[in-house]
């Protein structure tokens, strides 16, 4: 199991959430990335895109990764994400597939934390 490829995985986030995509894909993602970010196109270049503007639409934005596990070539990520002071929390597991140390496939799955939840536990 490569160890670096947790880092890697946080370090393509981090630099994403911070307005630095452009920095990141070059860097972590493989010639064949592709996506499942129901959202937006299915190529690098739309979600590199993609998450440069959220940054800039977001400049209080906020993010920490709380978790990450990794499974030989894949890592996940539990992490907290607020857009603004003003907003609620949103909890956002990133899953990576690794071909050697690049980043091949990539998920994000989010749940905005709810006003009103019963669950004294959280989501974090």
């Amino acid at each position: 199991m490569n160890p670096r490829l947790k880092a890697a995985a946080t370090d393509f986030l981090t630099l994403c959430a911070a307005g630095r995509a452009h920095e990141a894909f070059p860097k972590y993602a493989g010639a064949t990335f592709r996506h499942h970010n129901p959202w937006f196109a299915d190529d690098a270049k739309t979600l590199m895109t993609a998450m440069d503007d959220n940054a800039a639409q977001h400049p209080d934005k906020t993010f920490e990764i709380l978790r990450t596990l990794q499974d030989g070539d894949l890592v996940a990520t539990h992490s907290r994400i607020r857009m603004s002071p003003d907003q609620p929390e949103i909890a956002v597991v990133h899953l990576f597939r690794f071909e050697g140390d690049r980043i091949a496939e990539f998920w994000d799955i989010a749940q905005q934390m709810p006003e009103n939840s019963p669950n004294r536990n959280g989501m974090f």
